[in-house]
């Protein structure tokens, strides 16, 4: 039995071990804050309170897009995360792509990650009302229904709480500042501690 101690506490101890991915934009890269400021870094610091093992890797790139976030993803799976949260669109609605590349991207996405046994936890996105109401339904739709498709866990606003309050964000009023990000790790471990 003494033996085999070390191998089962370094056994438990890996088991704990557990790799997070954040693929996004610049909301997720946390646009002209310093990199600890950021929500992946606030949602790390929340969960190594309780889950010693955990890594994440902010995946995060100012501009990117769907499509773009796509190919940016193989150099990211060479950490074999566990769990990928994808947080990307945002570029996409606000360039006025069609919804249904948008959505072909995302997909692809997904579907690479599960075919790796990665669990995806999708965060939906909104548009401004100045993009006109059949573009803002038809790209905010597809949210919910890439979660119903692949059984996804979802959180259905990433900016929620944050997004048009000016105290949380930068005077651009679309990134958000420290504050602003700290209520969206908040936002997110809701959802992610289900899958820890």
């Amino acid at each position: 039995m003494k033996l085999l101690l070390p191998f089962l506490i370094l056994f438990s101890t890996s088991a704990m071990a557990q790799t997070i991915l954040f693929l996004g934009d610049s909301l997720t890269e946390g646009y002209q804050l310093a990199k600890e400021q950021a929500y992946p870094a606030v949602v790390e610091r929340e969960l190594k309170k309780t889950h010693k093992g955990i890594k994440v890797i902010n995946g995060g790139v100012s501009g990117a897009t769907s499509a773009s976030g796509l190919k940016r993803m193989d150099w990211y799976l060479k950490a074999k995360p566990e769990i990928m949260v994808l947080c990307l669109g945002g570029n996409d609605g606000l360039r006025g792509t069609k919804p249904e590349v948008t959505e072909k991207n995302l997909s692809a996405v997904i579907e690479k990650a599960q075919k790796r046994d990665i669990t995806v936890i999708l965060a939906g996105m909104k548009m401004p009302t100045n993009m006109g109401e059949p573009y803002r339904t038809q790209f905010e739709n597809i949210f919910p229904k890439l979660a119903k498709k692949y059984d996804l866990k979802f959180i259905p606003f990433i900016l929620e709480g944050v997004g048009g309050n000016p105290g949380l964000n930068l005077p651009d009023g679309i990134h958000p500042n420290p504050k602003g990000h700290e209520i969206m790790a908040k936002t997110v471990l809701k959802v992610l501690e289900t899958e820890l």
